[in-house]
């Protein structure tokens, strides 16, 4: 093996152990950040709750994919049954179809941080930002279920329902902070039921209660329970988030990992450096090939010379009143057996020069094919200016 080829891969290697090294040390960081995806296995994905929903729903949930408005489409003959939205942008269009439901005797729950403007329309409520600085407690205004509380962090600032039309809404959740720095209390609605024709509208405005941060807290287990108790037993779609969910990547095994990508990208650098210089060391001279040079034009100079040296200007102006005659034919559409005012006329018309130089060009022409007649080096010359003329 080549000696550069040795170093090149002792290189490599070390580079990956002191990667691999690297990694084992570090910590992940952890991601904070609201995804609610049921893959995400971090503070605030849904990972636990989507495995717990069979059990929490006694086994009666459906997990759909698709758009509200094309499962209902495919599906228009449906019973009465629950339908779940966490935290999803969906369409006009899509509402339109969930809330044609509802009014059949379907119930809804929507549990986002902002519900659509759509609902909010139709519904007749009005959100606004509920800010607190401290922890605050999620209660239900139920009595008997009023110690099943949960505990939310600080700065998590949601949005309550401020404007409530109370002969179709029922408050069934309050927050309530106690804020230490202004030494006031505050609450807000952030649970309501709202009669919608047949059937029922209910909004909760924290969807991170279903968190895994939260769900992992035996503490707060009897809360979730106590959350969907409202809604009837009976079948409920959950129509899910369809974006990156699942990567369909061969290679999202190895995405997933942060160690194994760094160890891929890596891989991918090297075997690139290695072609390139691999590349460059084999390249074989490329061999600079001349085109080939035209020689007509020395041919014709040469055939020329040979012509004038033997003087024959007789068999050159033949020659030359043949080509033009043979062009006159094919190009012109000119009969060339009669050379005579018939001829004169049609070339004249033709090729629009003047008759004197038509009739010049005959007179030339006519001597040239005539085997008895003298010709000299100026009637060669005359002859071939005047034919060049008329073929312009």
């Amino acid at each position: 093996m080549n000696k550069n080829y040795k170093t090149l891969g002792i290189i490599l290697l070390v580079v990956v152990a002191l990667v691999v090294l690297a990694q084992l040390v570090s910590e992940t960081p952890t991601d904070w950040n609201k995804n609610f995806s049921v893959s995400e296995k971090s503070p605030y994905g849904l990972y636990v709750f989507d495995k717990e929903s069979n059990q929490l729903f006694n086994h009666k949930i459906k997990k759909i994919e698709v758009s509200p408005y094309s499962y209902y489409e495919e599906n228009k003959e449906t019973k009465p049954h629950n339908i779940l939205l966490i935290e999803k942008n969906i369409d006009e269009t899509s509402l339109d179809k969930i809330l044609n439901q509802v009014s059949k005797g379907s119930d809804l729950m929507i549990v986002s941080e902002q519900i659509p403007e759509k609902i909010i329309d139709t519904l007749k409520v009005k959100q606004t930002d509920f800010n607190y600085s401290n922890d605050c407690m999620m209660y239900f205004t139920d009595e008997k279920l009023r110690s099943d509380s949960i505990i939310i962090e600080k700065n998590q600032n949601p949005a309550v329902f401020s404007k409530i039309n109370f002969a179709t809404t029922e408050i069934l959740g309050d927050e309530y902070y106690d804020n230490k720095d202004e030494e006031t209390l505050g609450s807000g609605a952030y649970f309501i039921k709202v009669k919608f024709g047949k059937g029922n509208v209910f909004l909760h405005s924290e969807p991170i209660v279903l968190t895994n941060y939260h769900l992992l807290k035996a503490e707060n287990q009897k809360y979730i329970q106590d959350l969907f108790s409202f809604l009837p037993d009976r079948e409920t779609i959950w129509f899910q988030k369809t974006y990156n969910e699942t990567s369909s990547s061969p290679l999202r095994f190895i995405w997933a990992n942060p160690p194994l990508r760094n160890a891929w990208l890596l891989f991918l650098g090297a075997v690139l450096v290695f072609i390139l210089f691999n590349a460059k060391r084999r390249q074989r001279v490329v061999p600079i090939i001349e085109p080939l040079k035209n020689t007509s034009v020395d041919f014709i100079r040469s055939i020329g010379n040979l012509y004038m040296q033997e003087g024959d200007f007789h068999d050159m102006m033949a020659k030359k009143s043949q080509y033009f005659l043979s062009k006159v034919r094919t190009e012109l559409l000119i009969d060339t057996q009669f050379l005579d005012e018939e001829f004169e006329k049609k070339l004249h018309l033709k090729t629009g020069k003047s008759p004197e130089m038509i009739k010049e060009a005959v007179v030339l022409i006519k001597k040239s094919l005539n085997p008895s007649s003298q010709v000299i080096n100026e009637d060669l010359m005359t002859l071939n200016k005047v034919l060049n003329e008329i073929l312009k």
